[in-house]
């Protein structure tokens, strides 16, 4: 059970993240700014959303390690 809630919580984390990046993007395009600095912004944003995104996946992987080798670990207990 507690391999579910980890994983469930990388998913949680990347939906916010992208949720955010989206908001933030939609943000800057309302924003009154001159075209060349939004797109700037838009580009830093993005990079920033994609290296959070990175660093969430990342965590999922170390999650997901982590559960399957305690599977295991317990599986052979049970042997």
């Amino acid at each position: 059970m507690a391999r579910n809630d980890e994983l469930g919580g990388g998913a949680t984390v990347a939906a916010f993240l992208l949720g955010a990046l989206a908001g933030a993007a939609v943000a800057l395009m309302y924003a009154p700014a001159a075209g060349d600095e939004t797109r700037r912004r838009v580009a830093e944003k993005a990079r920033e959303g994609r290296e959070q995104a990175n660093r969430a996946i990342e965590r999922g992987k170390a999650a997901f390690e982590k559960a399957r080798r305690q599977a295991g670990e317990a599986a052979e207990d049970a042997l």
